[in-house]
């Protein structure tokens, strides 16, 4: 039986085939952008990467949520 993936993570197979990039290249901009508020960071992918919102969220909440948790 395969674990249902639930949360920021569900949305990655989505992110990767609309965008055309893996997750990483995306939690590398996130980790490198000068901003470091939520909003601010889902801004900044809308804006400067045309991502949309549902998708430049989950990206962030899964970044910000790592390195809360010191991975």
């Amino acid at each position: 039986m395969t674990e249902r993936i639930t949360g920021p993570a569900s949305y990655f197979p989505s992110i990767e085939k609309t965008y055309g990039q893996p997750v990483e290249h995306w939690f590398e901009i996130v980790r490198a952008a000068p901003a470091s508020k939520h909003g601010e960071l889902v801004a900044l992918l809308k804006t400067e990467h045309g991502l949309g919102h549902g998708h430049a969220n989950a990206i962030v909440a899964h970044v910000r949520a790592q390195d809360a948790a010191g991975s």
